[in-house]
Order: structure tokens, then C-alpha cells, then sequence
């Protein structure tokens, strides 16, 4: 009768269903190396597709070489993706844009994943910005939501999961919330003898949920989405209710002690406090967790966040970096106790292993992943060497943070013009209103002396134009006052830490856990009236912009504009005061980056005297006792007094790309 019971317990759940001689007894002791990629956006390769040049510092493959040597060092491992996978370079936007594969045939660096036989994968926020017919397509999954063709094509090998994004048509998940993974591993029994054991691995998945207000344009009556928590609390009882020995959180987000809500980008802090997640690996942040020894790390004063082992509230928890830099890697050791699996906590660690240790030379890449996507690298790069203009000056980001533009102007201006022209056809209601536009350095360092926007003198190709305008999004503009151009500006002031005039010992001009994506510079057209303004960084967070004027004269609070922005910024990424979609007068069909490829293809030539000499902001004068100063790549203070930033000096040359640089305030 106990086999008849057992047989139809099998038939309701096989994940349940371990064969009874490998039931390990109570003592018995199993160690599995937990593996983790997160946010490559699709950096297959070792290579700068903006600057055409290889990049051995990040690529997943170099990262599938730790992954391989963490196979060796381990007698047990799991592979998982914590998302962001799908975008990030012109290999990406080639595969959704320009030549997307065919329904039988798999993106590049899904193939990619393949050869490393990845466990499972979550979906990042990223996914949804080519929209939901195209992520459908090429993750397989049919999902049944209005505008989606029901299509069965080949997505990755590897099961994605995701618990809190739903269908709005059926209120079903796109995707699986969970799933379980049987696994057989080699255990120690109480005895000492090695044997092999069953364990099934529950994995369950988590994307942010302001993806509804990124994607909005994708997103917008398809689909609902749940908080993390409230996600977590609906689906890890029922994974584990269904068999699951262990349950693994796939959290595409970050560590935030912020009071919680269900809209929570970074909820991950919350998310392990949930009963019945025994390991959580977290992305999104581009950060590296735990980082031991670094005092200035994010997490290292976190309250119940151990930066040093790798815990967050107990649970056992890894980032591992982002574009392929590293992985994450947690030594997961259990004990079978009262006839379960648990975490032994004492003997758990978790740490990140960069491709490119700091001091050392970068590991070798898996030779061949390079040659099963050479077809698409290949076609990559003849794509971005297509021809569009010519420019006398270089454009870069290096001096940004001390007030070069360069790199900006002429984005701002391609967005500018697009505008006007609209609304002159299209919006004669808006017809005297000031148009102004928005742009910000994407690439301004936070990933190491080779992540800077750096446009050379000369031809200019897609890929420049790729450099300038980093990501996917649509062009979108917004209709606000004066009061709310200097609200948005005091929050890009938020980048500049405040400086004390008295203070001798030098001071960090760049506050780093601000992202430069954050740093929006206004600009208007200066034929019509120029748009100026000063950031006094010795005033507190909210009061740093003095003397903002318009066309010469102080702005008026009640003037109303339309400023030209994407549609992340304009439906609420960054958290922008007055920024929720709610005042968004154009949502454009087209791409920030193909206004400004179209915009260099009708000027042909791109010239200082028109585009790089417009520098419409500056620091307050005042003499500060000690040196302000801000890191950047080194070699580079002749492009600063080029573009007319001469209160820059050099400190130091750091010796590993990076130089220290001080900024004059008094000048």
C-alpha cells in the first residue's frame, strides 16, 4: 500500500519523487558552488562596438572561463542569469533592429549561454525595451498578452522564471513564476563516505517594478506587475509546498533600506526576509556584492548586511558585477537535518572573481564562444561602420563633471530640432513654446577607465553615434514650468557631492553612487534664447542652482516649456521631480539615437563652432582651502583645455587608466 501511495504522489509532483535509496540520512553534508552572471547586455564578446576595439575586461567570453575553473574547484554547481541579458550594445540593437533573427534561430548570446548550460534565468528591466512581440520571439515563450502573436520559437536552453509580471488580458504570469530543478549531487554522509544525493532546487524570479513606468510605451495596458515582496510571499510558499528543498531567489535588483513599497526598484534587503528564500542573487545595481575590505562600498554600513562574507538578512546573497566583468560565486554548504536540507550559515561565503583581477592581467577567453557567434560579431561591425557625417572636434565625456559638454550638445540639438519641426507641423498649440532639451553621459566612468563616451575628430559612423547615445529608448517630450526646470536640475546637481570652502584635506567632486545617467544638461537654442545656469556645490542637495536664466533674463517660474527627453526620464526613471508621464505631450516613434543618426546625416559636418563651444553651465566661483578633485582617465587633460575647461589640473596618474584630477572653483 506505502508504494501505491507513493506512485500516486509521483504522478501529482515528479519533482517530489527522489528515489528512495538516494534520500540522504540526517549529518549528511553537501557543498554546491552557486554561480551567477547578471546585467551582461549582451557583452559576448571582449569588445567596444563603440570604439571598435577589444576590451579585455568584461565579456561573458571571459567570464565563461571563471565559470569553468568554478566547475573544477567545486564537485557540485548551478549556473544562473540574473538578467539584463538581452541589450546593452550595438550587438543587441543589430539582432532587434536592424537584422532580427528568424523564429528557428537564437540570439547570440543566448547560443552563448548555451555552451555553458546555464540552470535557469530571470528577466531584467532591459528585456522589455525592444518590446514584448521581439522578447517573445527570442526567449520562446508564448505569452498571451494583446499585441503579442502566440508564436513557439527557440529561446535559450536554460528555463527562465519570473513571479511579478503578469498579463493583463488573462492575469496569468508571462513566464513560469517558478520552477523546480532535480539535481543529483555528490554528498558526504554522516560517516564521511561520498555518495550521490537527489535535491530539488526551487528558483524563482523578480524583475523591477517600475518597469511598467520605463516601458511604458511597451508596456502600458499589456501587462500588470506585483512588488517583489508580495510576489515572493505568493509563489516561495507554493514552490516549496510543491517539493522544493531549497529555494533560490533570482532577483533582478538590488540591497535598499529605504521604507518598502510594492513599487520598490531595489527591494532585495525586504525580499530576504521573506520566509523560505534560503539564497538570493541580486543585479541591476551594476555593483559588486560583497565587497570585503572596501569601506566605501555601498553595503558596507548597511544594517543586516554582512559586506564581508556576502548576507543579507541572513540569507546568503551574491551580485556579481556587470557586462560580463565577473561572476558571482556562493560556496552554499548544507547539513540534512530533521529530514530537510538547510543552510549552513557558519560555513557559507559568497564573493564576486572579476575577469580582470585588480593588479593582474585578465583571464584568457573561452575560445569557443567566440566562434560560435563570429557570423554576428562580424555583421556588428560592418553595421556600425556605416558612414553618416564628419566632425572637426572630438567629443568626449573625460571633463563632463567639470562642465564640458561636448559630447551632449550635439544630442541635445538633433533632439531639439526633431522636436520643433513636430511641433510645428503637428502641435500648433505649443508653437510658442520654448523647446529645451536634456541630455546626460552615460558613459562617464562608473565602469573603469575605459567606460567614457570618446568620439575622435573625423568620420563619423553608427558607432559613434551609438557612443553619444548609449541606450534604446524612444524620444519623448514633456511640457513643465520654470519651477519645474529647476527642480529637474537640482536633482542633476545631486551628482556633485558638497564641498566645504574651510576644508584643507582634498574632497570627492563626484558623488559616485549617483549615476552619470542621472547628470541631465539642459540646453536651449541659443539663436532663440540660451538656457544658463550655475551649480554652487558648496550649497546643500536642493539649492545648488543660482542665477538659472533664460534668453538673459532670471527664469520666470510660471514660463512654461517643452523639454525634450526619452521616454525612461519622461515616464519617471530617476525619480525626477514632476517626471511621471502625466505631462508628456509627444511620445515619438523613433529612437533617440536614429533622431540624432538622421540629424548628423542632414548636417554632414559637425563643427566646434556650432556644436562643441556651447558650454551653458558653470560651478559658483569660490576659494576652497584644499583641493577638489575627481577621478577620470589618464592621459586626457589636453582634450579638457581643448574644449575650454582650463581650471583642471593633474594630481596624479593612478597607473591603472585612471588619474586624479583637480578642479579649480575659484576660476
Amino acid at each position: 500500500m506505502k508504494h501505491i501511495v507513493l506512485l500516486l504522489v509521483c504522478a501529482i509532483s515528479l519533482a517530489a519523487c527522489a528515489p528512495i535509496s538516494q534520500r540522504p540520512a540526517d549529518g549528511t553534508r553537501a557543498q554546491i558552488g552557486v554561480l551567477e552572471t547578471t546585467d551582461l547586455h549582451s557583452n559576448v564578446m571582449s569588445y567596444d562596438y563603440y570604439k571598435l576595439a577589444e576590451d579585455d575586461s568584461l565579456g561573458l567570453e571571459r567570464a565563461a572561463t571563471l565559470i569553468r575553473q568554478a566547475r573544477t574547484e567545486f564537485a557540485n554547481t548551478l549556473l544562473f542569469d540574473a538578467g539584463d541579458t538581452i541589450q546593452g550594445t550595438a550587438l543587441a540593437d543589430y539582432q532587434a533592429l536592424v537584422k532580427k533573427p528568424a523564429c528557428d534561430q537564437e540570439l547570440a548570446i543566448y547560443k552563448a549561454m548555451d555552451t555553458l548550460h546555464y540552470d535557469a534565468g530571470t528577466i531584467g528591466n532591459h528585456e522589455f525595451n525592444y518590446g514584448l512581440p521581439f522578447l517573445s520571439q527570442v526567449t520562446g515563450t508564448a505569452f498571451d498578452a494583446s499585441g503579442v502573436p502566440v508564436e513557439h520559437c527557440k529561446g535559450p536552453d536554460y528555463p527562465l522564471v519570473l513571479a511579478n509580471v503578469f498579463s493583463a488580458q488573462t492575469g496569468k504570469p508571462l513566464y513560469a513564476p517558478w520552477r523546480i530543478l532535480t539535481r543529483t549531487i555528490r554528498v558526504h554522509a554522516p560517516d564521511g563516505s561520498e555518495r550521490e544525493a537527489t535535491i530539488r532546487v526551487g528558483v524563482v524570479g523578480f524583475t523591477p517594478p517600475p518597469i511598467l513606468n520605463w516601458d511604458k510605451r511597451n508596456l502600458e495596458g499589456k501587462v500588470t506587475v506585483m512588488g517583489v515582496v508580495e510576489a515572493a510571499r505568493k509563489y516561495v510558499p507554493e514552490v516549496r509546498k510543491a517539493g522544493a528543498d531549497i529555494v533560490v531567489a533570482i532577483v533582478h535588483g538590488g540591497i535598499n533600506t529605504a521604507p518598502y513599497t510594492p513599487e520598490m526598484e531595489n527591494a532585495d534587503w525586504y525580499l530576504a526576509q521573506v520566509p523560505g528564500i534560503d539564497v538570493m542573487l541580486t543585479g541591476h545595481s551594476h555593483q559588486i556584492f560583497p565587497d570585503p575590505g572596501n569601506a566605501k562600498s555601498h553595503y558596507a554600513h548597511m544594517p543586516d548586511v554582512d559586506n564581508e562574507r556576502g548576507f543579507v538578512n541572513g540569507v546568503p546573497t551574491v551580485m556579481g558585477d556587470f557586462f560580463g566583468k565577473a561572476i558571482g560565486v556562493i560556496d552554499l554548504h548544507l547539513v540534512h537535518t530533521n529530514g530537510r536540507w538547510q543552510v549552513d550559515r557558519g560555513a557559507t561565503h559568497s564573493e564576486v572573481r572579476l575577469v580582470e583581477p585588480r593588479g593582474k592581467s585578465a583571464v584568457e577567453p573561452d575560445e569557443g564562444i567566440a566562434q560560435i557567434v563570429a557570423p554576428e560579431h562580424a555583421a556588428t561591425i560592418a553595421y556600425v561602420k556605416t558612414p553618416i557625417g564628419r566632425s572637426d572636434f572630438a567629443m568626449t565625456t573625460y571633463f563632463v563633471a567639470a562642465g564640458d559638454t561636448s559630447a551632449l550638445t550635439l544630442v541635445s540639438t538633433a533632439q531639439r530640432d526633431y522636436v520643433q519641426k513636430y511641433i510645428r507641423a503637428n502641435l500648433p498649440q505649443y508653437r510658442d513654446v520654448p523647446v529645451l532639451s536634456a541630455a546626460a553621459p552615460f558613459k562617464a566612468g562608473f565602469g573603469g577607465p575605459n567606460d567614457y563616451t570618446d568620439v575622435p575628430a573625423g568620420p563619423l559612423a553608427i558607432n559613434n553615434a551609438a557612443d553619444l547615445y548609449l541606450y534604446p529608448n524612444t524620444l519623448t517630450a514633456v511640457k513643465i514650468t520654470g519651477a519645474g526646470v529647476k527642480a529637474w536640475l537640482e536633482k542633476s546637481a545631486q551628482w556633485f557631492n558638497r564641498i566645504d570652502p574651510a576644508k584643507k584635506e582634498p574632497q570627492e567632486l563626484i558623488n559616485r553612487r549617483y549615476p552619470t545617467y542621472n547628470f541631465d544638461v539642459l540646453q536651449a537654442d541659443s539663436s532663440g534664447g540660451a538656457l544658463t545656469y550655475t551649480i554652487d556645490v558648496t550649497r546643500p542637495v536642493g539649492e545648488r542652482i543660482v542665477d538659472l536664466r533664460y534668453a538673459g533674463q532670471p527664469l520666470n517660474p510660471e514660463t512654461p516649456f517643452i523639454v525634450v527627453t526619452n521616454n525612461y526620464r519622461a515616464s519617471g526613471g530617476g525619480g525626477f521631480p514632476g517626471l511621471d508621464g502625466s505631462n508628456v505631450v509627444l511620445f515619438a516613434p523613433d529612437a533617440n539615437r536614429d533622431v540624432l543618426i538622421d540629424y548628423v546625416r542632414a548636417a554632414r559636418e559637425i563643427t566646434r563652432k556650432d556644436f562643441g563651444a556651447m558650454r551653458n553651465w558653470h560651478f559658483a566661483k569660490v576659494k576652497t582651502a584644499g583641493p577638489v578633485i575627481f577621478t577620470s582617465a589618464a592621459g586626457k587633460l589636453d582634450i579638457a583645455h581643448d574644449d575650454g575647461i582650463d581650471n583642471v589640473a593633474l594630481v596624479k596618474d593612478n597607473g591603472d587608466g585612471t588619474a586624479v584630477y583637480a578642479v579649480d572653483l575659484s576660476k
